[in-house]
């Protein structure tokens, strides 16, 4: 097409998510026809208004091989807009090394944050061609740094050195009574990863003597030393062993921290699939290993039980070294994710095949330990962030002239390149149903899958259906009168504490995060604004109301300006916080059932997110015999019908979520038989089962085992 045809398309493309994929083509124009014009015109767009054209240009310009280009794409670090210094250091790893843009890449590692992840990302991809300049490069830039968060990126960013010479200073750092706990914590940690050094082993060893936490780092350390086993393959073991990872979740098997922070419905998931896949002897699994954040305290206990456990379902954390952070801010973990991660593989003994599910750090530094030990990735691919750009673009929230700025907060152009890496770079990838499933993901991510179609599969998400049913059998045993379960009595208190005006009205009831992408700030506006206040309470749960995160905190603000802590109960609003999995499933069978004298029978279940993949919890809610709302596209569109089961809506249109809840509510109340509530539990037994969720990716991951088994005799042959 040429660069001007090309760039003229991005700048007039009819959506972002449009323009951010012809960027590819701008970039391979460029790459293709370099020369003094092509560097023109990329000069000009990147000093143009429209930010998403300036970031397209940015990537276009790190494909052509010129002196002149290179230089303008130096110049740009020192830009005064912050998100044209992160596209450049992210695109300036494309290119050979430039040791005039050391300096700056330098100052943005020391600025850290996510930008200063893609600029340390930059310089190890650099490290082996140019050590001794970077490594001069950072011992000068630790005398003059004192901010001790600073220098542990620093430090950090030195052990990515691999040469020798960068041994020495690190092991000063390691010892230095005087330097503070994050700069020595990064050298210990950076130590581990210098096998074949006496002195280093020597040295870590006086560091692990005692309880502090840096001998717990050194300890982890001296595992990162020490010789891996021979890894196994599949053909020597009975069954394969699994591996399945969500970074941003404290998963542990009692599902006790649902719903607070990240630990959303994939950690619920991971943990009923975990059990599915290691119980059923038809998968051909043996052994499941769930990798999530933890403390430094777990992962060394849990190095010993995975090499002690060649079977069933087991617990890996990965100790990030500091006080969890949502996934938004958790990208400057890279480093310290990607150690954690090789350690439990390493402890494991043998994995077959690594399942990723998130475009997050945890999925980015997974994939780099899965190739470098040479296992098999399955990835779960979701229009994520693509769906909620669209949503955005779509609503007016996100525009090309301030794009940019959006997405240093977002990361949104980040996120939708891992995404594509991810899907190309796997073995197989698993997609969930979407009412026009091959078509949103060609428009979206850019996958055509009819092209090989053999390593596509469609898998579905599936709840525990007997969980779901006792705790239908519970409330229905409550609510004539006998026993009562403590999760009731719960719910109860709760309720009690309302006005006696809005008790025994019906619940709404919507169970997720308190993250603005599940929109819970959006429902409660909704409803309080709408007529579905004056004859439903709404119970929100979700969130840790103690100590919020980031996320949690705008979310709370929010819905406290729609209806402040203090009308809370005038105005029938219950936020109790995040609940375990068997306390939610109780609350929506008597949100459906009712208890007499605290909320009528006929409630109804709200999701709000501005896009669901699937819907763990609306499946749960139909499963419980709830009417449902839930949005218009994505998985819910595939198993929702519409004016039957459930109300489709625009659920990013407050207004339009308002009428839904009150359309969902005169719905449930007005029915006279269960005829609808069985249709949704029946759909759900038939198609959304855990049960049948294993079986098919038991299959998928038997698939992906045979072929790398195919290919590791098929080497050996050739040797």
């Amino acid at each position: 097409m040429g660069v001007q045809t090309t760039l003229d398309a991005v700048a007039s493309a009819a959506s972002i998510v449009d323009a951010m994929r012809l960027a590819d083509d701008l970039a391979f124009e460029a790459g293709r026809d370099p020369g003094v014009r092509t560097v023109r015109l990329l000069r000009g767009a990147v000093r143009g208004d429209d930010e998403l054209v300036t970031i397209a240009a940015i990537h276009a310009l790190a494909e052509v091989f010129d002196g002149e280009a290179g230089r303008l794409l130096v110049s740009l670090l020192s830009d005064e807009r912050s998100f044209v210094r992160e596209h450049t250091a992210w695109a300036l790893s494309s290119g050979l090394p430039r040791i005039e843009a050391m300096a700056r890449l330098l100052g943005l590692v020391i600025g850290g944050g996510f930008t200063g992840m893609i600029a340390q990302s930059t310089l190890e991809q650099w490290s082996g061609a140019m050590p001794e300049a970077l490594f001069v490069g950072i011992e000068s830039a630790l005398l003059c740094e004192t901010d001790p968060e600073a220098r542990a990126r620093l430090v950090e960013t030195l052990g990515l050195v691999r040469e020798s010479f960068a041994t020495d200073p690190l092991l000063r750092i390691a010892a230095d009574v005087d330097e503070r706990e994050p700069v020595r914590v990064a050298a210990v940690a950076a130590l581990g990863q210098r096998p074949g050094a006496p002195r280093v082993e020597k040295a870590l060893r006086a560091l692990a003597e005692g309880e502090s936490f840096l001998a717990e780092v050194a300890r982890l350390s001296l595992v990162d030393l020490a010789p891996a086993d021979p890894q196994e393959t599949s053909a020597h073991r009975e069954g394969l062993s699994v591996a399945q990872l969500f970074l941003h979740a404290d998963i542990d098997p009692q599902l006790s921290a649902a719903g607070a922070g990240d630990n959303g419905g994939i950690a619920t998931l991971l943990v009923r699939l975990g059990n599915a896949l290691a119980d059923d002897p038809h998968t051909g699994i043996r052994r499941v290993i769930t990798l999530s954040r933890g403390s430094i305290h777990e992962a060394g206990g849990d190095l010993q039980t995975i090499r002690a456990h060649v079977e069933g379902h087991v617990y890996g954390h990965i100790p990030l070294l500091r006080e969890p952070m949502s996934s938004a801010a958790a990208w400057p973990l890279r480093v310290v994710t990607r150690r954690g991660i090789r350690r439990i593989l390493r402890a494991a003994g043998g994995v077959d095949v690594l399942h990723l599910r998130m475009a997050d750090v945890g999925a980015l530094a997974a994939a780099d330990v899965a190739r470098e030990l040479g296992i098999p990735v399955v990835f779960t691919v979701a229009p994520d962030p693509h769906a909620v750009i669209e949503s955005m673009d779509r609503s007016g929230a996100l525009a090309r002239t301030d794009f940019g700025r959006v997405d240093v907060t977002e990361h949104f152009w980040f996120r939708t390149r891992l995404v594509q890496r991810l899907a190309a770079n796997s073995s197989h990838t698993v997609f969930f149903p979407r009412a026009r499933l091959t078509e949103d993901m060609r428009r979206l991510v850019g996958i055509d899958m009819l092209a090989h179609a053999e390593r596509h599969t469609v898998v579905p998400e599936g709840v525990d259906l007997a969980t779901v049913d006792a705790a239908v059998a519970e409330a229905r045993t409550a609510a004539s009168g006998g026993t009562v379960a403590p999760a009731f009595a719960q719910l109860r208190a709760l309720i009690d504490e309302l006005p006696a005006e809005r008790r025994g009205l019906p619940l709404v009831m919507s169970v997720g995060r308190l993250h603005r992408v599940k929109g819970m700030a959006s429902l409660v506006s909704a409803w309080a604004n709408g007529p579905a206040s004056a004859h439903a309470n709404l119970l929100v749960v979700g969130g840790d109301l103690e100590r919020p995160s980031v996320d949690e905190r705008e979310q709370l603000d929010l819905i406290a300006r729609v209806v402040p802590e203090e009308q809370r109960a005038a105005r029938g609003l219950l936020l109790p916080g995040h609940r375990s999995n068997d306390i939610v499933a109780r609350w929506m069978a008597a949100t459906r059932v009712g208890m007499p004298g605290a909320n009528a029978a006929g409630g109804v279940y709200v999701c709000a997110s501005i896009k669901e993949e699937f819907g763990i919890a609306l499946l749960e809610a139909m499963a419980s015999g709830l009417f449902v709302v839930a949005p218009d596209g994505g998985g819910p569109a595939t198993y929702i019908e519409n004016g039957v089961t459930g109300i489709l809506t625009e659920t990013w249109n407050v207004a339009a979520l308002g009428t839904a809840t009150d359309a969902a509510i005169r719905a449930a109340q007005s029915e006279t038989d269960s005829d609808r509530a069985e249709r949704g539990r029946a759909m759900v037994q038939a198609r959304f089962t855990i049960q049948q969720m294993s079986s098919a990716l038991g299959e998928v991951y038997r698939t992906v085992a045979r072929e790398e088994q195919a290919l590791v005799e098929l080497a050996g042959t050739l040797s």
